[in-house]
């Protein structure tokens, strides 16, 4: 409809050369906004990652401190248990009551342990490490290519 407009209003054939020529202009100009638009996307990428990194990284802290100060209580419970459980023997032998009373507070703790960390890694477990939102805007930038290409 251009061409129509510009032969009618009698412009050179000059002028519609220098037209034609700023295409690959505009080509260009759409692969420099496209490439800025995926450099764009890939920050959005590094920011979501460092985030979740950042998220495990106070998980994975707070769990350490965590275990730390359960580790020291339980060791101390456990002593206080052990004597209490040592108390319920009979044996002739005092030592044999006391090994007995540590060897069954200790398993106690050791089943208790294993299932706090099979609980919380499992909790890290499922959470998604895939960045959605950028996933989902690099699928609507994909879709807005094809409509206007």
């Amino acid at each position: 409809m251009a061409e129509l407009e510009r032969r009618a209003a009698g412009l050179p054939a000059q002028q519609q050369q220098s037209d034609i020529e700023g295409l690959p202009a505009l080509f260009g100009r759409l692969g420099d906004d496209v490439m800025r638009l995926l450099d764009t996307k890939l920050s959005l990428v590094k920011v979501e990652l460092k985030e979740d990194a950042a998220v495990y990284a106070r998980g994975g802290a707070f769990i350490g401190v965590g275990a730390i100060l359960a580790a020291i209580g339980f060791a101390l419970l456990n002593v206080a248990i052990a004597f209490f459980i040592s108390t319920l023997f009979t044996f002739d032998r005092q030592p044999l009551n006391y090994a007995l009373g540590f060897l069954i507070t200790g398993l106690l703790y050791l089943i208790i342990g294993g299932i706090i960390v099979v609980v919380m890694k499992n909790r890290l477990a499922a959470r998604d490490p895939v960045p959605h939102r950028s996933v989902d805007e690099l699928k609507k930038d994909k879709q807005w290519l094809k409509n206007e290409v």
